[in-house]
């Protein structure tokens, strides 16, 4: 003992080499014992025993401390990397520990018990974005998509939900997936389903939440919707609204199914598979009402809309545009005023004729009030919708004006043109034409004029304005009836 009391930290020499593997931390532990019996044996305390050669204690300057403080902070330092290591070598051991856990659990899914295998892989990888990695690189990703030909409804189930954990927040393994073939083996699955009768909810349930989360990946987009998968959402989404009749419904289910739709419809490509189903787009406007899932619906006809043959389904539904119009006065879901406001912009800019039917409709008035009560981005596309109306709105009323003056203005004769036609003959008829015109197109300024002006004073008296309200530039600009025919989006 009385060695080691007067042992030296100059006497444990850390010759630290690059070792691999256990090794290195054998080495480190053997060099934290030796630094804890250090301490325990009195090392860390330094004492001086006077000598013939060295001075008494009492005759030591304060330079003497310095060599025992650097010692102190050494020791410290050397304490705290052996914590540092110790805690490195349980993080390794909890990893190696996992991975050989995920081996077990990959080798009972393929070859002794595929149920219990797929449970186990589901609860791993839940929650756990490492868990998923591996567990695919280990090759759980292929007996997954085999359980699915099994005809063990709880297998077939465990299955699904292994696949849609292993898919999140993980585009490798989603494309790792379909690549397996699971996209076709699900809708085998379902049509077995339906071949023996009703199908099981949990399994349309959990074919729809892997459709969701494959169809969030672009190069899966186009697999998904050729493979029939949107008529199978299509149609299974207004069956669980018709049973909501009934209470009998699955709003979680119903959600996935619209999120899975738009996800899909954001690929032009597959907007037509959509509308080619009968009743689909009609349903989507009829549905408008339920402000559960409104705001889904819309984004859909967003995504329709960019196509011409979606346009032209939207438009030949019955009040389409009358329903689209109903969705701008609802004040408290800003996020459905922009998205109507949106597919209303793009189909009057595409469409002379649906523009006249959104002036039969009252389209105006509702602009109006969007563009003073709206969200910032309602009210830009209020503004610029309005530009695009007030230039067939001015046509209309110049027909009017017209068919009202009677002989007044005539139209031309059908004649050719040379460069001594465009001279004037008569100065005396032209300046009656050109004042002619002039009363025309104010005539024109002041009926558009009055009709703002009016709906303006109204809407104002509703949002409780001061009665000197005077509007802004930009509804003053709506009066000049650009013609302008961009359209931002």
């Amino acid at each position: 003992m009385a060695r080691f009391q007067q042992n030296n930290l100059g006497s444990v020499v850390l010759d630290h080499q690059p070792t691999t593997g256990a090794g290195n931390f054998k080495l480190w532990s053997t060099c934290r014992r030796k630094i804890i019996n250090t301490i325990k044996c009195g090392g860390g305390g330094f004492r001086h025993r006077p000598t013939a050669q060295s001075p008494a204690p009492e005759k030591l300057n304060s330079r003497s401390d310095v060599p025992q403080k650097k010692k102190s902070e050494k020791l410290s330092e050397l304490l705290r990397m052996s914590e540092l290591l110790e805690q490195e070598e349980e993080e390794v051991n909890k990893k190696v520990e996992m991975l050989e856990e995920l081996k077990r659990v990959v080798k009972r899914l393929q070859y002794d018990d595929v149920l219990g295998g797929a449970k186990e892989v589901r609860r791993l990888a839940k929650e756990d974005s490492g868990a998923r990695c591996t567990l695919a690189l280990l090759g759980a990703i292929p007996p997954l998509v085999a359980v699915l030909d099994s005809g063990d409804v709880d297998s077939q189930i465990a299955g699904l939900y292994a696949l849609l954990n292993l898919g999140i927040g993980n585009d490798t393994n989603k494309a790792a997936i379909v690549k397996a073939g699971a996209v076709h083996k699900m809708l085998d699955l379902i049509k077995c389903d339906q071949d023996d009768g009703e199908p099981n909810h949990d399994v349309c349930a959990g074919v729809i939440a892997n459709f969701l989360g494959l169809s969030a990946l672009d190069s899966n987009k186009p697999i998904i919707g050729s493979s029939g998968a949107i008529k199978f959402l299509v149609i299974f989404l207004v069956k669980m609204f018709k049973n909501s009749v009934n209470g009998e419904v699955n709003s979680q289910v119903i959600q996935d199914c619209l999120r899975a739709l738009y996800n899909l419809s954001l690929l032009a490509s597959n907007v037509s598979p959509m509308i080619e189903i009968d009743d689909f787009v009609p349903f989507l406007l009829a549905t408008l009402g339920d402000m559960e899932v409104s705001d889904r619906i819309l984004s859909i006809l967003s995504n329709v809309v960019s196509t011409s043959e979606g346009r032209k389904a939207v438009s030949g539904v019955r009040d389409s545009f009358q329903i689209l119009v109903d969705v701008l006065s609802w004040s408290d879901s800003p996020n459905c005023q922009e998205q109507a406001t949106y597919i209303l912009m793009v189909m009057a800019h595409k469409s002379y004729r649906d523009r006249v039917i959104m002036i039969e409709s009252g389209v105006t008035s509702s602009l109006l009030e969007l563009t003073l009560l709206g969200s910032t981005l309602a009210q830009k596309r209020a503004s610029r919708l309005l530009e695009i109306l007030s230039v067939d709105k001015g046509k209309q009323v110049c027909e009017t004006f017209v068919g009202s003056t009677g002989a007044n203005v005539s139209a031309p004769q059908c004649r050719s043109i040379d460069s001594r036609s465009l001279k004037s003959t008569d100065p005396a008829k032209d300046s009656e034409d050109d004042r002619i015109m002039s009363d025309e197109s104010k005539a024109v300024k002041h009926l558009v004029q009055q009709s703002l002006h009016s709906n303006m004073r109204r809407i104002a008296k509703r949002a409780n304005l001061p009665q000197d309200f005077v509007p802004s530039e930009h509804f003053r600009s709506l009066t000049s009836m650009s013609t302008s025919k961009s359209l931002p989006f």
